[in-house]
């Protein structure tokens, strides 16, 4: 079993306890996310982030996951992003939000990303910077969840993402303090260096 079918309420529970980063995650998120559009988010856990920013379809390899984000409206598929179980071309967007570290291959699921999308697909990747203040606190305190991560910087996201075929990246940056800190919701700013969060997008 799974760290995240044993303590998937915990996962879920995380972002009651932490509201203000989970709402500016939100915020940065909105600023690239297509408000039209059929969209995949692929690690799409217990249907936070798709029920929120109206993400239509999500896949992953939890089940006790999957069942909350059924609970919440999210047209769900278990599987996993390094094989996605759909016709190439189906997608106007994907969204790969905080999963990228916990993945076995991401280059293939993002190779695999670019497959599903059409000819103008976006790809919108959510991560905890590395290189940043939250990034390293994570890497030292190694949570339940956190602990066997894939931590990535953002250059080597970009990198990965060029290597897959996608071009013209935006960058949004939030959470500048610790979440269990946080006492209002960060605005995001443009670019990435800052923030403890941030939003890599790019077009097909």
């Amino acid at each position: 079993m799974s760290v995240f079918d044993r303590y998937y309420e915990k996962y879920d529970d995380w972002y009651n306890e932490n509201k203000f980063a989970y709402l500016s995650e939100l915020q940065a998120l909105e600023k690239v996310i297509p408000k039209f559009g059929k969209g995949l988010e692929i690690g799409v856990g217990t249907g936070r982030f798709a029920q929120a920013l109206g993400i239509d379809s999500g896949i992953d390899p939890s089940m006790e996951m999957l069942k909350i984000a059924v609970r919440r409206g999210v047209k769900v598929c278990y599987g996993f992003g390094e094989s996605l179980p759909f016709l190439s071309g189906g997608f106007d967007y994907a969204a790969i939000i905080i999963s990228l570290c916990f993945v076995n291959e991401s280059l293939k699921v993002l190779q695999e990303s670019h497959r599903v999308l059409n000819k103008n697909g976006r790809i919108i990747i959510g991560i905890v910077d590395k290189d940043s203040f939250l990034g390293k606190f994570y890497q030292k305190k190694k949570s339940i969840f956190y602990k066997k991560a894939n931590f990535f910087s953002v250059k080597e996201v970009e990198k990965m993402l060029d290597n897959s075929g996608f071009q013209k990246f935006e960058y949004y940056q939030t959470l500048f303090n610790l979440p269990s800190k946080m006492t209002a919701v960060d605005k995001p700013l443009k670019g990435y260096g800052r923030g403890g969060f941030v939003v890599i997008s790019g077009k097909k």
